[in-house]
């Protein structure tokens, strides 16, 4: 048994001490101003407080956060009295990287401004893309079509009425073409939202760039490839969960080997906590699918630091500002200690928590959909004090449908305002220091570990899903909220206070379904002119690669990518040799 297996069995998930190497500590306050700040705030509760809060009382029952947190209504140095200055906060760029993993922070360099788009066909969405770039956007982030997600065809009876609707269809590395025909590879980075059918997105994008004259060592990017949150939350897997993560580790090796610059996974808690989980769920769960990602990967034989510093994360920012940003901040904090402590990461880079985020779509309401556009703004300010890395903001209409050009120009300006108009970009972690900020991060470290000391006793966060374990966690918390909302004890201006009778009309982009014969035109024509016998050569090839545990296979999945051959030909390979999964009844 290797040292990091041994590591993974027995490393505790409490939260970590100062380094046994180093005694020196620097608590942000002395005892002394400890004490003296706890009894001058007896003093204040006693003569100025509660006089008047029990002659008024407060105007509403419940002060609690978007996720059901009490906060602390009043924070002072007495709620941060055993944060350590050098352990807990320390400087951005500077192990634990609460405060940012740059130490210029936005006045290095700016946040990558990167609008999730993709709609109709391969054609309709380059045309977007080439709009967004023009109006300022600085990088890209391809949305799918649920046929594509799943890993069937245009054509495919199981395809009928979604083709293009929620994302663009691709069929075949034909459409990937046409995606990114006039778009320079090596100089926009491209995320790529697709989970189940991943390393064949990837091939695609490869192949492009291939044919582009790109060299792979400078290509840089994302893919999501994120299957462990399609169990907890969104539900779009095909393969049974080892089957799965071997294909995500085929990925972290390739990538490590052949292109360098890009990140081979988005580990994400953006749709977990769009399945209705509480900002601190959100936290563990896609914290602990990271942890699993990387045993997975020791266990396939790559050393730590060749593929941890290219784990990218993509996380959700909700309504609530302070939770949010204390999320961010923790989230950074918790897995600088965790690759370094559980892992034994040496690379600096493996222990830098880089993160995506996007502004919460299951916040937006259909009704009133202007107050959209304040909600987004809220949650993209949260964000960006939180430190994210990359973020697209929603559109306003995007409860409703795919936005429009123009809703998806505000959603982008939104940023841009933000960025140059609001100055609060001028100082790396504005919020560092404030009391309330530290206890309530420091709140949400420990109660992340606690999640992680339940999910190791499942044996890891596979054998958790099986159990069901984060499944209902969200559940219960989704139905804790919506009876919130329910009751009005937590309001949502337009839905349950504050209501119009009669609203104006709105203008949502339709596709109609000329798109999908259009696509399937277009699949039709590629399978007559492909060269059968490779295709069919390749595809063997594949389901013998899947086969054998010890090979990888992305190569072979590259090769079936430039046969031409499809999506739903290359996913029934793998079907073939892995089978499907159907997830247990959980009650």
């Amino acid at each position: 048994m290797s040292r990091n297996e041994i590591d993974i069995e027995t490393k505790s998930a409490v939260l970590p001490q100062p380094d046994a190497e180093s005694d020196r500590q620097l608590p942000l306050f002395s005892k002394e101003t400890v004490a003296a700040v706890r009894a001058e705030e007896q003093r204040w509760r006693r003569e100025t407080h509660d006089p008047i809060n029990n002659r008024k009382g407060p105007w509403k029952k419940d002060f609690t956060t978007v996720s059901g947190m009490e906060v602390n209504p009043m924070a002072t140095p007495a709620d941060v009295a055993d944060v350590d200055f050098e352990r807990d906060v320390a400087f951005p760029g500077e192990f634990p990287y609460t405060r940012g993993i740059h130490p210029t922070g936005y006045r290095g360099k700016l946040w990558t401004m990167r609008q999730f788009a993709g709609f109709g066909t391969a054609k309709q969405t380059n045309e977007r893309f080439k709009y967004l770039l023009s109006q300022g956007q600085t990088g890209l982030s391809t949305a799918f079509h649920l046929p594509t997600l799943y890993g069937y065809d245009s054509d495919h009876h199981y395809s009928a009425g979604e083709v293009g609707k929620c994302g663009v269809a691709i069929d075949t590395l034909a459409d990937m073409e046409t995606l990114f025909d006039g778009i320079n590879l090596e100089e926009v980075t491209v995320s790529m939202t697709i989970n189940s059918t991943g390393p064949i997105a990837l091939a695609m994008y490869l192949a492009v760039a291939e044919k582009q004259g790109a060299d792979w060592k400078k290509i840089g990017g994302t893919l999501q490839n994120d299957i462990l949150k399609e169990y907890i939350a969104q539900k779009e897997y095909i393969f049974p969960p080892r089957p799965s993560m071997r294909l995500i580790t085929d990925t972290f090796k390739f990538c490590a080997d052949n292109v360098p610059k890009y990140n081979p996974i988005s580990i994400s808690g953006y749709h977990i906590r769009e399945a209705g989980s509480t900002a601190l769920q959100e936290l563990a769960f896609t914290l602990r699918d990271g942890v699993e990602y990387v045993e997975y990967g020791i266990r396939a034989g790559l050393d730590v630091d060749d593929f941890a510093p290219r784990l990218s994360f993509f996380f959700n920012s909700h309504n609530d500002f302070f939770e949010e940003v204390a999320k961010f901040r923790a989230a950074r904090r918790i897995w600088a200690r965790v690759m370094r402590d559980r892992f034994g990461a040496k690379d600096p880079r493996s222990l830098q928590l880089r993160f995506h985020t996007q502004t919460a779509g299951c916040s937006l309401t259909a009704q009133q959909p202007y107050n959209n556009i304040v909600r987004v703004t809220i949650q993209a300010l949260a964000a960006v004090m939180g430190g994210t890395n990359s973020l697209h903001t929603n559109s306003l209409d995007e409860t409703m449908a795919l936005p429009t050009e123009a809703s998806a120009r505000i959603a982008l300006r939104t940023q841009q305002i933000i960025a140059h108009e609001s100055g609060i970009i001028n100082s790396v972690d504005p919020l560092g220091g404030s009391f309330f900020i530290e206890e309530l991060t420091n709140r949400m470290e420990q109660g992340c570990m606690d999640y992680f000391e339940k999910i190791d006793h499942f044996g890891g966060m596979v054998e958790a899903i099986e159990a069901g374990f984060p499944q209902r966690e969200i559940w219960d918390a989704s139905y804790q909220f919506q009876r919130a909302v329910d009751s009005a004890e937590k309001v949502v201006v337009g839905v349950n206070a504050f209501q119009m009778e009669k609203e104006d009309p709105f203008d949502i982009l339709y596709i109609d379904e000329s798109c999908t014969a259009e696509q399937i035109s277009q699949l039709e024509k590629v399978r007559a002119s492909r060269d059968k016998q490779k295709v069919d050569e390749t595809l063997q090839a594949l389901r013998n690669a899947a086969g054998d545990a010890n090979v990888n296979t992305m190569p072979f999945i590259i090769d079936a990518v430039k046969a031409y051959a499809s999506v739903g030909e290359i996913s029934d390979a793998l079907r073939d040799v892995f089978g499907t999964y159907q997830e247990p009844a959980l009650f």
